[in-house]
């Protein structure tokens, strides 16, 4: 019973190959050149006073959109529940008046 157990391996099915061994080969590889940091002909991204009033009313537009759409899904939450509360006042008070008239 506390024995360890041997696994005896079957008998392969099947074609069996031999792995194949391939030579190594000594190749000296010379290292690529370094290369040489290129002055760009790009001037740098240069911001005008209508360019970054563009930036400054497309970044107010997007917030103005983004704050919208949150204030209406709260909005809808909001509503869901103050109907889903009125529904279990009515609810509560249709059983309650069933249960006094029996």
């Amino acid at each position: 019973m506390f024995r360890p157990k041997v696994p005896t391996n079957p008998m392969p099915t099947g074609l069996v190959t031999q792995p194949s061994v391939e030579p190594i080969a000594t190749v000296r590889h010379t290292p690529p050149p370094t290369p040489v940091a290129q002055s760009s002909t790009r001037p740098a991204v240069q911001l005008t006073p209508g360019t970054a009033l563009a930036l400054v009313g497309g970044g107010t537009a997007v917030v103005l959109v983004v704050g919208t759409v949150l204030v209406s899904m709260l909005l809808a939450v909001a509503i869901s529940g103050v109907s889903v509360a009125v529904c279990a006042v009515i609810l509560r008070s249709l059983l309650a008046s069933g249960r006094t008239h029996r």
